[in-house]
Order: structure tokens, then sequence, then C-alpha cells
């Protein structure tokens, strides 16, 4: 037996709200192995991470002093203004003020795309090889559709995507940096379908894969395990955050019905891991059955326990699944009696 190697980090974007160091402080005394940097906050400023070699420093510095290290960054809210049709004062609440300038809708997009570009770039100067994020989407007004959505505008859309996605790969392609889009309502890639057709708009090149987090496959009645082996080849990273399915006398239906995220009547909710629907250890045993061999980040959000709390429940919970994987299979075993 081997032990399992996976780093157990902490996705700061739930954390934006307090200073880089407070959240590495916290995280290290949890005893999480390193941080998926989020571009929020105080965190990590794009920008200056390109530009200033020692603001670059200073993120690393803070996490040696933790006893920490980065294994992944994010670049979700920039990255859900490359493709998104309309852009708005959501969009403006979100992105940098250098990503939203004058709101221009379409330079917004391409002030997006740039700054995921420079995520490549600021991730291989950080030594990792992986950003996280969102991709917008052109079509998810279309989701319901209804109107009827001819075809054309569908297949329009992920046009677009390839449009705008194939010059940042391309950049993430020089870069030797992977994108690990996370499979998410709204995107251009939410559910199995979508995911293949996202694929195939780009011509499956590597440059691009999934963040597997089952919370928003759960909410959609998609086999979070099953999205596992189908696509084996593109989980480039992993987020883990949980999902509590409540049932509302048949009342709640999957779009929440426009009540507040951690209103018990939407009929989900995003509870600590380990606490929810998520059929964590089959996921787990897929996870080791492909290779994955990378970090288990987890994203920590419930809206009815204190985080100071809950992520560090969590992280002992994911420790727990984490155990030795085999390095000899049954059938060898049985041959040798």
């Amino acid at each position: 037996m081997t032990e399992s190697t996976h780093p157990v980090t902490l996705f700061t974007g739930q954390w934006a709200d307090l200073p880089f160091e407070e959240v590495a402080r916290l995280a290290a005394s949890w005893g999480y192995d390193g941080l998926e940097i989020a571009a929020s906050g105080d965190h990590l400023d794009l920008q200056r991470a390109d530009e200033d070699p020692a603001y670059l420093q200073s993120r690393l510095d803070i996490l040696d002093r933790h006893g920490l290290k980065v294994y992944a960054i994010s670049n979700h809210l920039a990255g859900q203004a490359v493709c998104d049709d309309p852009i708005d004062f959501r969009h403006q609440a979100i992105v940098r003020p250098y990503v939203w300038g004058d709101g221009d809708a379409e330079g917004v997009r391409q002030r997006a795309a740039d700054d995921m570009k420079r995520a490549a770039r600021v991730a291989r100067k950080l030594g990792v090889d992986t950003v996280v994020g969102f991709t917008g989407s052109a079509i998810w007004p279309y989701v319901a559709m209804f109107p009827p959505v001819p075809a054309s505008v569908i297949d329009a859309g992920y046009e677009d995507f390839a449009t705008r996605w194939n010059p940042i790969l391309d950049v993430f392609d020089d870069e030797g940096v992977r994108f690990a889009h996370e499979v998410h309502p709204s995107e251009i890639a939410y559910d199995y379908w979508t995911s293949v057709r996202t694929l195939e708009a780009i011509g499956h090149r590597e440059a691009f894969g999934f963040n597997w987090d089952p919370s928003h496959m759960m909410w959609q009645n998609t086999d979070p395990v099953g999205f596992i082996w189908e696509f084996q080849d593109r989980i480039y990273h992993v987020d883990c955050k949980d999902t509590r399915l409540r049932p509302q006398n048949g009342r709640a239906g999957v779009l929440g019905s426009h009540l507040a995220w951690g209103d018990p009547r939407r009929g989900w909710d995003f509870v600590s891991t380990g606490h929810g629907d998520v059929p964590w250890e089959d996921a787990f045993r897929a996870l080791e059955a492909i290779g994955y061999t990378g970090p288990i980040s987890i994203e920590w959000e419930d809206a009815g326990m204190d985080r100071l709390h809950g992520a560090a429940q969590a992280v002992g919970f994911v420790r727990s699944l984490l155990w030795p994987v085999p390095t000899a299979s049954f059938d060898a075993a049985f041959s040798n009696q």
C-alpha cells in the first residue's frame, strides 16, 4: 500500500474579505497543505503580479511564513466576462476595475480575455500549472429554450466561445499551463452534454479541461462520479463543495425560484463538506482509479455554519477519505495462491 499524496488546499475565493496573510494563517492552523489562490480581494492582483516581481514574491513570502504552498490559482470572475452577453451591473460588481474600464460590453470582454492570458503567465511565475475558472456563455440566457431558440443561435454561441477562448488557450500552451473550467450553471459547459460540445468546439485541445466540483452537478441531477469516468483525461483540478438536496413537498425546482442563497425553500443548498448528499467515497475511489494526482481543494460554503468552524471540519473529512491506495491488484494477489 502507498499513502495518498494529494495535497489538501483551501480555495480562497470565499475568504476574499480577509487579508491574504490572515487566510494563510487560518489555513495553516487548520492543517491545510496549501491554497488555491483566487484573483480576488488582496489575495492576488494579476495585473500587479504580472508586472511587479516584488509583489509576486510577496505572495510567495506569505505562503512560506505559514508553511503553505500554492497548487493552483483561480480567475473565475474575469473568466465569466469573456463570453457573457449581456455584460451589465453584475459583472461590474465582480471584476477588477482594470477589466471593467469604461463598461463598454465588448471592451470588457476583451479585457477579461487579456486577464485570462495574464493568469496563465502569473501561474507559470508562481510555479503552478493549473488555472481554475469560468468561461461565461453567450447562450446561457436561452437555457429554457422558450420562446423557441433555433439551433443556429446555439451553434453561434459555441462558435463565439471557440473564437474567444482559442487565443487565450494559445497563451496557456505557450506557458505550459492548463485551464480547468468549472462545470457550472451560467457557463458554456454546465452539465454532461454541454461539456461534450464544449470540447468539440475547440477541437479537444489539451489546454482545456475541467475542474470537478460535484455540488452543481448534484443540483442538476448530473452524476458527479460518472462525470469523472466520462472525462477522466480532462479532470485537471478538484474542488470539494457539498450540496444537500431538500425536497420541499414538491415546491422547489432546480432553478431555485429566485430565492436567496441559503434559503431552505430553494430545495438545495451548499453545506460543509461531508454534510451533504455528494457520494464522496465513490468519487474519491474514481479519482484514484483514473490516476488523478493533483490537489483536493476545499471550496468552503455553508450559509448555516460559521466558516471558522466548518473550514477546519472540512479538511478533516477530506483527509479521512485519502486512505492508502493499493500497490498490487487483487488479480495479482489471487494468482499467487
